[in-house]
């Protein structure tokens, strides 16, 4: 009767956090704390929401103490690890951040996918998201190789976000290797020919290392497809007036 009670109360919670109302949804995980579960999967689902509730609300510490307790109910709890990386990182605890994503990651990594188990496209996310969060911090800082490390990390983990190719090409050319990065920006064209970011980067990249009429014809073709792309129009017009200028 207890255990129903408690089910029905994180039931209500989950519904209340679902419509942003977390003063209500808090509540309720207040109350099923106050029964003292002993059932871990009930206390790791209260702790796991009390936890983005306070990371919301930014109560960090409130929220990392929520997201460690999750973790000693449930060890394997991925999204609760993931977050609990995130915080960590956000207030300057790298090394702890670091070890507690590698730690979730390594799970994830061994466990097996069995022939009724498909792989997990929310927590594939949720790891890219991380690793492009590192590459960004590593590009801010001028440490490419590890920068094009975490891009290459975050890409393969999430191969349907082609942002993050344009980066990798960005930072090869950083690094001076101009030929990779026009590789890398000529693959994601050939592949996603709809994909006009890739072509307006390649562009920029051919007016960079001098080769303007490769750039414009770029340019001119994203305009083709979408005559209102504010980037394209910008660089071709600047490109011609540049030109103009120097004949």
């Amino acid at each position: 009767m207890k255990s129903m009670r408690m089910s029905e109360l994180l039931q209500l919670a989950k519904e209340n956090y679902g419509k942003t109302e977390y003063k209500k949804a808090m509540i309720y995980l207040e109350d099923i704390l106050d029964m003292g579960p002993s059932d871990k999967d009930i206390l790791a689902q209260v702790y796991y929401y009390m936890g983005n509730i306070f990371h919301i609300k930014g109560e960090i510490g409130k929220a990392i103490k929520a997201f460690n307790k999750v973790l000693e109910c449930d060890p394997s709890h991925t999204d609760a690890s993931i977050s609990l990386s995130v915080l960590y990182n956000d207030i300057g605890h790298y090394e702890s951040a670091k070890k507690v994503f590698n730690q979730a990651n390594e799970r994830v990594k061994a466990q097996p996918i069995g022939e009724n188990q498909l792989e997990d496209k929310h927590i594939n996310k949720k790891f890219s998201d991380k690793h492009y969060e590192i590459a960004e911090m590593y590009a801010t800082y001028n440490r490419y190789d590890e920068a094009l490390f975490e891009y290459n990390k975050a890409s393969s983990l999430a191969p349907e976000n082609l942002e993050i190719r344009i980066k990798i090409a960005k930072i090869y050319a950083k690094k001076n290797f101009v030929n990779k990065a026009m590789d890398e920006l000529m693959q994601l064209k050939n592949e996603n020919p709809n994909y006009l970011p890739a072509r307006v980067a390649l562009g920029i990249l051919y007016y960079g290392n001098g080769k303007i009429l490769e750039a414009q014809s770029e340019w001119e073709r994203v305009l083709a497809k979408e005559p209102h792309n504010q980037e394209a129009g910008m660089y071709l017009n600047l490109s011609k007036t540049a030109t103009e200028t120097t004949l």
